[in-house]
């Protein structure tokens, strides 16, 4: 797994740039397990980031939870969601103190899981913080995901930072990389930061067989291409909806 740490030097870039694909992903889990739950139902956001979704699920009256395994994206999502309860953790280890009608994962987040046994020991994870009947909705980058969007380079030029992404992908290894050097004013000038964000996608069928093993019944898929939301972000993506008996 990317080291938990790995987020800190980009959280506050990542918040301006990328954390809005919550907005994107919002209707999907409400189309396919939010509309069914309760009003005030309890649920957890599962690897938060910068806490544009779960601010959202709070909006909309949600008990909403927090976690991720970096401190800094977690102090930016406490300003952007006031309202949520927000803790720092290791998503393959989840200790916390309620269960939840529904647990989600969106942006790719479980990708940064670099092996397939701790992949599985995050599923088991999520089980043990479920209520019974309880739902748990994430998505992956799939192998067309990485040939698509994975390559080449970008970069946001603002007057308060640079950021510049250098993204690839390895075929054998089953990997992309994203090589990002971000700038920001110091005290003594510009600063440089260079830092690299790895992931790793997996096969369908080998997450449905460990979404299995951790005890979950009724797994289905949702190629995000075909999803309720037009939007490229969903190329290649897949959406996975399991249900603890």
């Amino acid at each position: 797994m990317t080291p938990q740490d790995a987020y800190d030097p980009f959280a506050r870039t990542y918040d301006r740039h990328w954390g809005t694909f919550a907005t994107k992903a919002y209707p999907i889990l409400d189309h396919l397990v939010l509309r069914k739950l309760p009003p005030g139902s309890p649920v957890l956001d599962l690897c938060c980031g910068t806490g544009q979704l779960a601010a959202e699920l709070s909006r909309q009256g949600y008990r909403t939870t927090g976690l991720d395994g970096s401190a800094a994206m977690i102090a930016i999502a406490k300003q952007n969601a006031p309202d949520v309860d927000f803790v720092v953790q290791d998503a393959r280890n989840i200790a916390l103190p309620r269960t939840f009608s529904a647990v989600f994962s969106t942006f790719d987040s479980l990708n940064h899981i670099m092996r397939l046994d701790e992949l599985e020991q995050v599923f088991h994870s999520v089980f043990t913080v479920l209520d019974a009947g309880g739902r748990f909705v994430f998505d992956l980058n799939m192998e067309d995901g990485y040939r698509s969007r994975w390559r080449g380079s970008f970069a946001y030029v603002e007057e308060d930072h640079v950021c510049a992404v250098r993204s690839s992908y390895d075929a054998n290894e089953k990997t992309g990389r994203l090589d990002i050097t971000l700038f920001e004013p110091r005290s003594a000038g510009w600063g440089r930061t260079d830092f690299t964000l790895t992931q790793r996608w997996y096969e369908e069928a080998e997450v449905m067989e460990r979404l299995r093993n951790a005890g979950f019944e009724d797994a289905r898929s949702f190629d995000g291409s075909e999803s309720i939301v037009e939007d490229s972000l969903h190329e290649g993506r897949m959406f996975f909806v399991a249900a603890r008996p």
